[in-house]
């Protein structure tokens, strides 16, 4: 008997970044996973009205729904991908990138339940921060690193 096909949830992350601070959220209180940690601005890949390069134009769209920021024109590099298993038990793939903050951009909370903050830290001030769980430590230190090079 075939293994059953494999599924997964598809997600991805941005970094964005001004100067040497990254913008993280705070997740808010209703998420599935991590609820209270720093992360990245992302979500889930809807299947619905994809197309070409739609791993970009879900971190486009998850940028605009949770912070208001639009990333049209702004070029999005790859910084890590990962697995994990979510609380609510959904395997997933992870796909991080990074972008710089347009300059025209004013981030603010646009969805509060899954946004409860916005804080503008360093790749050290946020490794250090106790609600930074290790796989975002990993990511952001991945993209500080493309960052740079």
């Amino acid at each position: 008997m075939a293994a059953p096909d494999p599924r997964f949830v598809v997600n991805v992350e941005v970094f964005l970044h001004h100067g040497d601070r990254w913008l993280l959220i705070r997740r808010g209180d209703p998420e599935a996973h991590a609820t209270g940690t720093l992360a990245g601005v992302g979500g889930k890949v809807e299947a619905p009205g994809l197309g070409p390069e739609a791993l970009e134009a879900t971190a486009r769209r998850e940028v605009r729904e949770e912070i208001g920021v639009t990333l049209d024109g702004t070029p999005l590099r790859y910084a890590d991908s990962s697995f994990f298993v979510a609380d609510d038990g959904d395997e997933v793939i992870n796909v991080v990138f990074l972008a710089p903050l347009p300059d025209h951009a004013r981030p603010f909370p646009a969805a509060p339940d899954e946004v409860a903050e916005i804080l503008w830290l360093t790749t050290e001030e946020a490794t250090a921060n106790p609600s930074c769980p290790p796989w975002i430590k990993r990511s952001l230190e991945r993209a500080d690193s493309v960052k740079a090079a």
